[in-house]
């Protein structure tokens, strides 16, 4: 009967519809599933530019051999302990390190000796000071230490134990200490000029020749 040939037909032509309509989602789904995971590659690639990025710069801001701050990076994070000191109204010590000797070091047992102890004196600071606290490679046998939140005198209690650490070292050596304390009046340049000043005070007298 022709009425039903056209119902038949009708729904037939329904059903591919649906089918072409249910093929045409799935490949809607699959591009979005696609565009997605490209987006997510291209979230993980930028990611992983800027760690790498920040590692390049933590690289370039330390010191090779130490693994301290150099001087340069190191001051900045200085200014910034001061500003923060200043903010909190928290105490601020800056200490000064020579490694006694490292000329005489060098020349007598080599060069590759005064590296290893420049490493151990630097591992000491930092198995005595806190992790958050700042050592820097101030000069070829220097190091500044910034202890925020520690008076001179609680700061000098931990460089204390510095020379006891290096004395059981492999190349045995020993460290002169000055210490000082941020004042409220102070400048940068007035903290870091009387920190030396300290240092000087504590070093050694230099031995005479005898007349």
């Amino acid at each position: 009967m022709p009425g039903s040939r056209d119902a038949l037909h009708r729904s037939a032509l329904s059903r591919r519809e649906a089918a072409a309509d249910r093929s045409r989602a799935s490949q809607d789904r699959g591009a979005g599933a696609s565009e997605r995971t490209e987006a997510e590659l291209d979230r993980d690639t930028a990611l992983a530019d800027r760690g790498a990025s920040a590692r390049e710069r933590e690289r370039s801001s330390h010191d090779g051999l130490t693994g301290t701050y150099l001087r340069g990076p190191g001051s900045v994070e200085l200014e910034r302990e001061i500003a923060r000191a200043r903010r909190t109204e928290q105490p601020l010590t800056l200490a000064f390190v020579d490694v006694d000797g490292l000329k005489a070091i060098n020349d007598s047992r080599g060069h590759g000796a005064g590296d290893r102890v420049l490493l151990d004196v630097a591992n000491a600071l930092r198995a005595t000071l806190r992790s958050h606290d700042l050592i820097i490679r101030y000069g070829g046998d220097e190091f500044a230490c910034v202890i925020a939140g520690l008076n001179s005198a609680d700061a000098t209690k931990r460089l204390d134990l510095v020379n006891a650490a290096l004395a059981e070292a492999a190349e045995p050596a020993s460290v002169t200490v000055g210490v000082t304390e941020l004042q409220p009046t102070d400048s940068t340049e007035h903290l870091l000029a009387r920190a030396d000043a300290a240092l000087y005070r504590e070093r050694p007298e230099p031995r005479r020749n005898s007349p």
